[in-house]
């Protein structure tokens, strides 16, 4: 029997792989981009949800822009964290499971090597606080409700860093990326299938990592992307990556965590799924969705 299946934030990058991934696979989704639903707007949210039937849902929608966090607290706080809480409630008063996409920078970055769930979350920046404020606001209103934490997000619904990398290479000869910071990246197209057991097939509630296998740099990212690129006889003007160190970047206004790679080992042991290397992820992407549109 089909579920019925709602997604906050359809519009993004995530949000829309998961509507269009799950409806192919004969889920009924109605989705909800900025447009049609301000999550700011507590009593649109509960209005719009009430009259609504519906299994799951899931809660893409955020202020992801680090350093708007940081000049604009009280907005991040208010998307990050309190709008969750509506959104939560909304779904524990139809018995439906809440899934709350949440993030990597909930980190400090301390640690080297990858984090797990039980590792204690300790943020550096409002971004990181607002997003695990989420998590609190999700978990205070049912501890049944899961949140899913993803890290550098990439796929074909809306460009990312590698987009604009490869973008780059296109036009210029000297590529450059930061060469260290370590996380691992994450393809929607992976996500909506690791995610979709756990819309309601698993007994996992709290908290749970997902994101593709492997570490690397965004210098790493970058090169393999050119590399990818290349490999499908994409003309690139720029063909190797140079490394850049984090703390050159005056344009940064929060600070970044350095190291935010999340071990998936929870999602397997529960799902029966095991995460592609990352690798695998880009080279498919750039081959099936970028090459095509540049060669």
């Amino acid at each position: 029997m089909p579920r019925r299946i709602v997604i906050i934030g359809s519009g993004g990058r995530l949000g829309a792989a998961l509507m269009r991934e799950w409806r192919a696979a004969g889920d009924d989704v109605i989705g909800f981009n900025h447009a049609l639903l301000d999550i700011g707007d507590f009593r649109q949210v509960h209005e719009t949800l009430a009259e609504l039937e519906f299994d799951a849902l899931v809660n893409c929608a955020a202020q992801t822009n680090v350093d708007r966090c940081e000049k604009e607290p009280d907005e991040a706080f208010l998307l990050n964290s309190k709008a969750v809480a509506t959104i939560a409630d909304a779904c524990t008063r139809k018995k439906a499971r809440c899934i709350h996409i949440s993030t990597d920078y909930v980190f400090d970055g301390e640690k080297r090597e990858p984090y797990t769930e039980e590792d204690e979350a300790r943020p550096i920046s409002v971004y990181g606080e607002s997003k695990l404020g989420g998590e609190r606001c999700l978990h205070a209103v049912s501890d049944s409700h899961l949140a899913v934490r993803v890290s550098w997000v990439f796929g074909p619904d809306r460009p990312s860093f590698v987009d604009q990398i490869l973008q780059h290479a296109l036009e210029h000869e000297t590529v450059e990326a930061i060469g260290d910071k370590v996380a691992v990246p994450t393809y929607t197209l992976d996500a909506a299938r690791l995610l979709r057991p756990l819309l309601d097939e698993v007994p996992l509630d709290g908290v749970v990592h997902l994101c593709n296998a492997g570490t690397c740099t965004w210098q790493e990212y970058g090169q393999h992307a050119l590399d990818c690129a290349l490999a499908a006889g994409v003309p690139l003007k720029g063909r190797t990556v140079g490394a850049l160190k984090m703390a050159e970047l005056k344009a940064f206004i929060a600070r970044r965590p350095v190291y935010t790679a999340m071990s998936t080992a929870l999602l397997e042991r529960t799902t029966g799924l095991t995460p592609r290397p990352w690798q695998e992820a880009v080279e498919e992407y750039v081959r099936t969705h970028w090459a095509p549109r540049h060669r």
